[in-house]
């Protein structure tokens, strides 16, 4: 079939790949250097405990079989071996079939990690990288031209990631509608970046066009996608520049960078297509069977962002082949923070020895200067911004995240930038304490040094201690 394959967008495929091993290879990091703690077996979540009561045919994994903190930390590390190759160029080195083998590898074995995740994995990014990771599959490689079925999935995600998201902010909190929601979200954000002090203080009305133009790449630009080049090309270019715009202002994992790799493939470099046999007949068949299965299995998501009571980073099948997407339909107004301390006093008094713990990324002391992680994902920290705006969010998993302080637990201290107390010597007490933090204006940051000023709230968790 002549017209199955494209070979003008050889080298977008080319780029595309490259940038999605790229996030595959951070993905596989995040996991290997925070399991331990998190969901390892003495995590606060622990995996053993999740597939106990949760079958196969809800949450696929290889863990579901087995688990044990070794085979969860070679399945990451593999994952980091197989990200790097396939960076490196290796799926050019193999046959069709092999490639395409090597491309399934990641995807099965990241879905295994995201199904026995639990909280810690419940964001939006981790099922679009999923989605993403299996149309990658069906790319092929230098043997075949890319096939154009597969350009036009990887843009119609695209689309319902941009499109969902700008009818979740229409239909969500109302400062979307009014443009002023950029007057609290780069203080209230979950993780600020260096730079986001600066976006907080430009001009509100400079704030009303950041609204207005991400209103019109969500809700308008999308459709140009499927519109004829150099247009569609246009549209996705628009599209990586409002995503670059928010890394700069922002810390949100690998969200952004995901956004502007399945961009990539819909722009037509200046480079020449290499000539290309064509396609096998079986790789025609399965990519069309595929594709099939995947519109097929849009009908959900296609409802669920029409509806009135879209919903945001659902999945509808276990395997998050096809999902629903969004961020950020409300914006909070006041920024909370738990700040949490230790004591080595035998009897925790208000006015005693208490020391903080400070993370790596989240707002703790007010004179430290956030840092850009992303695309990096620190999850304790995003966490601990949903703890701040209820406790029922850290319902499950923050007593024990207090217990593995009070035991100076080793994996658990791994990912804090800062423990005040030493190894071999723990705290007796713990205690969570709720603030109020704002950013200082350009005056009280001359003056102070600080770029935030915080207000005691109220006790979150008063002084505990382990039980002998």
């Amino acid at each position: 079939m002549e017209w199955f394959t494209a070979p003008e967008y050889w080298t977008g495929r080319l780029v595309f790949q490259k940038a999605l091993a790229g996030v595959y290879l951070v993905a596989f990091l995040t996991a290997a250097r925070q399991f331990r703690a998190l969901i390892g077996e003495r995590g606060m979540l622990p995996v053993p405990r999740f597939v106990a009561r949760v079958p196969f045919r809800r949450a696929p994994s290889l863990f579901q079989w087995r688990y044990s903190d070794r085979l969860f930390a070679g399945c990451a590390w593999a994952g980091c071996a197989v990200a790097g190759a396939l960076l490196a160029g290796a799926d050019a080195l193999l046959p069709l079939w092999a490639a395409m083998l090597l491309w399934l590898l990641p995807w099965a074995l990241y879905l295994s990690i995201v199904n026995v995740g639990q909280t810690w994995y419940g964001f939006g990014w981790e099922s679009l990288l999923l989605e993403t990771g299996f149309v990658a599959v069906f790319l092929g490689n230098d043997e075949v031209a890319p096939p154009v079925v597969v350009l036009f999935l990887l843009r119609w995600l695209l689309f319902r990631v941009e499109f969902g998201a700008g009818l979740i902010k229409l239909r969500g909190d109302a400062c979307w509608r009014k443009l002023t929601c950029l007057d609290h979200h780069h203080e209230t954000q979950p993780m600020p970046g260096p730079l986001s002090w600066f976006f907080h203080h430009l001009p509100r009305p400079l704030h009303r066009v950041e609204v207005a133009a991400n209103h019109v790449t969500q809700l308008v630009v999308p459709f140009l996608l499927f519109t004829p080049q150099p247009v569609a090309a246009a549209a996705a270019a628009l599209m990586i520049v409002t995503q670059l715009w928010l890394v700069l202002s922002g810390n949100f994992a690998w969200l952004n960078w995901l956004t502007i790799v399945l961009a990539l493939p819909a722009v037509r470099f200046p480079a020449d297509a290499p000539a290309r046999p064509a396609a096998p007949l079986w790789y025609e068949v399965l990519v069309l069977a595929v594709a099939a299965l995947l519109l097929a299995l849009s009908c959900r998501p296609v409802a669920n962002m029409l509806s009135r009571h879209q919903v945001m980073n659902r999945s509808f099948d276990p395997l998050h082949l096809v999902n629903t997407y969004g961020a950020f339909g409300s914006v909070s107004r006041v920024r909370y923070e738990v700040v949490l301390e230790g004591t080595a006093d035998e009897v925790p008094r208000e006015d005693g020895d208490w020391r903080a713990y400070e993370f790596k990324g989240k707002p703790g002391d007010p004179r430290r200067w956030p840092r850009q992680f992303a695309p990096y994902h620190l999850r304790l920290d995003w966490m601990m911004w949903f703890a701040a705006l209820s406790p029922g969010y850290a319902g499950p998993w923050f007593s024990a995240l207090v217990e593995r302080l009070l035991e100076n637990d080793r994996d658990t201290l791994r990912l804090l930038r800062r423990s005040p107390f030493p190894s071999n010597a723990p705290p007796r007490h713990v205690r969570a304490r709720l603030f109020r933090y704002r950013y200082t204006t350009w005056r009280e940051l001359r003056e102070t040094g600080a770029c935030w000023e915080r207000t005691y709230v109220r006790e979150y968790l008063p002084p505990t201690r382990l039980v002998s």
